[in-house]
């Protein structure tokens, strides 16, 4: 009676079995909140979904924030929302091992081969038995498929997150270059044009006046070239955050921020890479399912398949038969030793792989932390030290050429070295968000104090010789004063 009840109940259960085509994605959007607190949806083409396009173009309508920025390509990156299809497949897999397969309906009929002969008629029906008891294993098995797919999916998501935070940092890196490049190349023309006025005065020689007029050009030449990386890298986001027509005009006004105050200790972030990493955890998922695949086929591998059913047999001569029919495959030959050894081997692969994952996660954080550290270094020697000297240099250069000591072109030489050591410290700023970024995601979450101290403020434009803000506050060197009489 058990027996009966159970089967019954299973019956049920699978006639029940349906596709939700939300499940998945509710895990998938609380795992990518809970670890960078950005919100993550599945485009379906409903009414809630016209509500977040609009929700994108306020985003879009202000400042384009490195938060922001994440947020739009988690909600509308066409090659993300394509992987999140990957649920719908996987889940059909799930739904599907909770299906028992269709009972037969055999028909047979015997034709009389004489005149006082009667038609015989026979039918049947088959349904497969040992399935009814295999069926929660396999469920288990598919659910496990399914989770490991969930962190997967999940885990992509943070991926083209970290990828958005760095395509953002060189956006912001490229403007401030453009910027400083056109400072520059105001600079160049005007010493250019002064070196032509002194070469018609005779004051300087032909190599003086050429060697001006080649720096300009070459001023506006790296200014092209500045101007077209920046517009590459844009493109580069645009892609990212799945942006195209009017949606490509979003600005970003903040500067890099300087890097936070401090750092995770490395321990920490070793433990927290494999404990919260959810590649690692789909890859666990993945070697439990294989082993409790392996175990079904163990289990069943002396057991070929069971068909109960009924008859119906129908003899003109006779009384109808009504009756139970059996049909059970021998294992004689196939004693599923082949998919034993491959679920086996595949088991054994999924460990080491495995352990192989993390082995190397816990290498490429240490990697990717001491490249943080690196460059945080070398941020802070360019702040604390190279900037205030060369700013140091320069106003000395401008007390001597104010002395009539050294020459106009002196002091310009020491603004550009000025300048380029400015350019330096912005590029290894750069580095060090992208650098930052990579750590994240190998950790596989935010670190504290992503987004680093406030901004800093815009490059001054005002032209005098002795305006050259604290290059320890992360201003550029001023650019004026060129033309300053003896």
């Amino acid at each position: 009676m058990r027996l009966v009840i159970t089967a019954g109940a299973l019956l049920f259960a699978s006639g029940c079995a349906t596709v939700q085509k939300e499940r998945g994605h509710t895990e998938v959007a609380a795992l990518v909140e809970e670890r960078i607190g950005r919100k993550t949806r599945w485009n379906q083409g409903t009414p809630e979904d016209a509500q977040v396009e609009r929700g994108l173009d306020e985003l879009l309508k202000g400042p384009l924030t490195s938060d922001s920025a994440v947020e739009v390509a988690l909600l509308n990156n066409p090659a993300l929302q394509a992987t999140y299809e990957d649920l719908g497949v996987s889940q059909a897999d799930l739904v599907q091992a909770g299906l028992l397969t269709n009972p037969s309906l055999g028909i047979g009929l015997g034709v009389p081969l004489t005149q006082d002969g009667e038609l015989e008629t026979e039918f049947s029906l088959v349904q497969g038995f040992l399935e009814l008891f295999t069926m929660p294993l396999r469920k288990k098995v598919a659910r496990e498929q399914f989770d490991a797919e969930t962190l997967r999916v999940a885990h992509q998501a943070l991926f083209v997150a970290a990828d958005v935070r760095k395509a953002y940092r060189e956006v912001q890196a490229r403007q401030q270059l453009v910027e400083l490049r056109g400072m520059v190349l105001v600079a160049a023309d005007a010493a250019a044009e002064l070196a032509t006025l002194q070469y018609g005065q005779g004051n300087i020689n032909d190599l003086a006046l050429v060697t001006e007029k080649a720096f300009a050009e070459e001023t506006r030449l790296d200014l092209a070239r500045e101007e077209l990386a920046l517009v590459e890298e844009r493109e580069h986001l645009n892609q990212l955050m799945g942006l195209w027509g009017a949606r490509t005009g979003w600005r970003i006004e903040e500067k890099l921020p300087a890097p936070p105050s401090e750092e995770v200790s490395l321990e920490r972030l070793e433990s927290r890479a494999v404990k919260q990493r959810l590649d690692i955890d789909a890859a666990r998922k993945q070697v439990s399912a294989l082993w409790n695949a392996l175990e079904l086929a163990r289990s069943t591998r002396y057991i070929g398949r069971v068909d109960v059913g009924a008859s119906l047999h129908g003899d003109p001569d006779g009384p109808k038969l009504l009756g139970p029919s059996l049909s059970v495959d021998l294992p004689i030959f196939d004693q599923r030793q082949a998919l034993i050894a491959r679920l086996e081997a595949q088991h054994r692969q999924g460990e080491r792989r495995l352990a192989e994952l993390s082995i190397n996660a816990r290498s490429e954080v240490r990697t990717a932390r001491a490249r943080v550290m690196t460059l945080r270094g070398v941020a802070e020697r360019y702040q604390r030290g190279i900037l205030p000297l060369r700013e140091q240099v320069v106003e000395q250069s401008q007390l001597q050429y104010n002395a009539m000591q050294i020459g106009l072109y002196v002091l310009l030489e020491a603004k550009r070295e000025q300048i380029g050591a400015y350019r330096t410290y912005i590029e290894t700023i750069r580095d060090y968000w992208m650098a930052r970024a990579d750590l994240e995601q190998l950790v596989g979450g935010r670190l504290p104090g992503a987004e680093g101290a406030p901004e800093e403020p815009a490059p001054s434009r005002e032209p005098a010789p002795s305006d050259h803000p604290p290059p320890a506050n992360g201003h550029p060197p001023s650019h004026g004063g060129h033309g300053a009489t003896p």
